[in-house]
């Protein structure tokens, strides 16, 4: 938004009327139906979903939503799209080979407009955070962030162990859910929490800021790791089903503590962090999102802007159903 802005370009979000209440930018444009979409002729649609309107002008730009490339549906191709706007080079080999096979789309490497943050702003909430600590007597910052995904995450089964994690004060410990966190496993934390001083279930929307402040990160399998691995710190995670683990992971929900102390004293795996951001998200500069802008730009240039996407005829379907056109 921030690049469009800059470079003088027309823009709207579009977001589902459910949605409404937790958009975060109420002073910026946002269209919730679709027929308004329509009539707005868009030259290009910028989606981290698996699914957009085909019946919508505009070149269809597939920008993601994680980095979790382990997940089938990663790659999964659903003629959707026109361009695929990669992470890192991981990302953009497979998807260039499925280029080979449809020759329907393209794919450019511009890194990830999320992560932009790191490079802008990898120090920004280094006071809040001294802040923190001081606050609680604390010298290290301890991230649980776990899927929400009932056949995934640890949360059920990880309190116990956080319980016993928070015995050592020098540590304080943040939770931080994912929206879609079963209610009952989140508020099972939030009653424990309020009897344990240094552990805290934050309720703040936005994980970037936790994750630039934590100096360690248990998780599951969540996409959220390799968020946290960018930035070349220390993560735990409890069954993960990733065929590239690179960090310490545990078939079992024990020894939490000491997997803590001694990935904090001697951070065996940062040799294998490197490759991963080397393979994932290699960009430091802060400029993704510039360069995902232009490449659109470039598209369009070469390409012109479609009134519409061919699509298959079940899926067709599917989208004036899901778009209730």
């Amino acid at each position: 938004m921030q690049v469009l802005k800059e470079k003088g370009h027309n823009f709207t979000w579009f977001i589902t009327e459910n949605l409404s209440g937790k958009f975060p930018f109420p002073s910026e444009p946002v269209i919730f139906r679709i027929s308004d979409l329509e009539n707005y002729k868009s030259d290009a649609i910028f989606c981290p979903g698996n699914e957009v309107p085909n019946f919508v002008r505009g070149v269809k730009v597939q920008v993601f939503h994680g980095l979790a490339g382990e997940k089938k549906s990663h790659f999964r191709i659903r003629h959707y799209f026109d361009l695929y706007l990669t992470q890192g080079p991981y990302f953009t080999e497979n998807f260039k080979r499925l280029k080979h096979k449809y020759k329907d789309f393209e794919v450019v490497e511009t890194g990830w407009s999320k992560l932009d943050i790191y490079g802008q702003n990898d120090s920004a909430f280094k006071k809040e955070k001294e802040a923190l600590l001081q606050k609680f007597s604390a010298s290290k910052l301890i991230l649980y962030a776990p899927t929400f995904s009932p056949s995934l995450t640890s949360a059920p089964y990880l309190l116990t162990e956080l319980e016993k994690l928070s015995d050592n004060k020098d540590y304080l410990i943040l939770v931080k859910f994912h929206d879609l966190m079963s209610p009952d496993v989140a508020e099972n934390y939030r009653a424990r929490a309020q009897k344990i001083p240094n552990l805290i279930v934050e309720e703040e929307p936005n994980i970037i800021k936790f994750l630039l402040m934590a100096d360690l990160m248990i998780s599951d399998t969540s996409s959220v790791v390799y968020e946290f691995l960018l930035l070349n710190k220390p993560v735990i995670t409890y069954k993960n089903n990733s065929n590239n683990i690179r960090w310490e992971d545990s078939l079992s929900y024990d020894d939490l503590a000491l997997k803590v102390q001694e990935n904090l004293k001697h951070d065996l795996f940062e040799p294998q962090r490197k490759k991963i951001i080397a393979e994932y998200h290699p960009y430091n500069d802060g400029l993704s999102s510039l360069r995902m802008v232009e490449a659109v730009e470039d598209y369009i240039e070469k390409h012109k802007v479609p009134e519409k996407r061919k699509l298959p005829f079940l899926r067709q379907l599917k989208m004036k159903k899901m778009f209730k056109k």
